[in-house]
């Protein structure tokens, strides 16, 4: 199972439309369940840090690592084995705190770029999938 917990306003319908695309695609332990919130209540329960050692929380921010997709796929195939529950977190528009990014597993960049809330969630769900067709030798994803 994985948890997003996403920052800001709910998708817009062109976003809703492609995560749901990808979401309807995607079978155990791949399984997404969303949470938004409004960014000040996000900061407020991330102060709180409700995770615990049996979650591997991946904070998405532009100061985090840039990897692959089969280095996504393996992040969270070893997450899996170690039954661990995935968490990701797309922050607000300022990114995390300093404070979550230490705390966090693992901080994941895109890229450089920096993209609005809805591209953001679509490009975690594609990956999400990509990953999910990596782990299963699906034709998806080629290197």
């Amino acid at each position: 199972m994985i948890r997003i917990i996403a920052g800001g306003k709910k998708n817009s319908d062109w976003g809703k439309t492609a995560c749901d695309e990808y979401e309807k695609r995607l079978r155990k332990p791949f399984d997404i369940t969303w949470e938004f919130m409004d960014e000040e209540k996000l900061e407020k329960k991330l102060e709180k840090w409700p995770f615990d050692n049996g979650d591997f929380v991946i904070c998405c921010d532009e100061r985090g690592k840039n990897i692959s997709s089969g280095e996504y796929a393996s992040l969270l195939n070893r997450s899996f084995v170690e039954s661990r529950n995935v968490v990701i977190l797309i922050g607000g528009a300022y990114g995390f705190s300093e404070a979550v990014r230490e705390k966090a597993n693992f901080v994941w960049s895109f890229s450089r770029l920096v993209f609005p809330h809805a591209l953001a969630r679509v490009i975690v769900c594609e990956q999400i999938y990509r990953a999910s067709q990596i782990m299963g030798g699906g034709k998806y994803h080629h290197e």
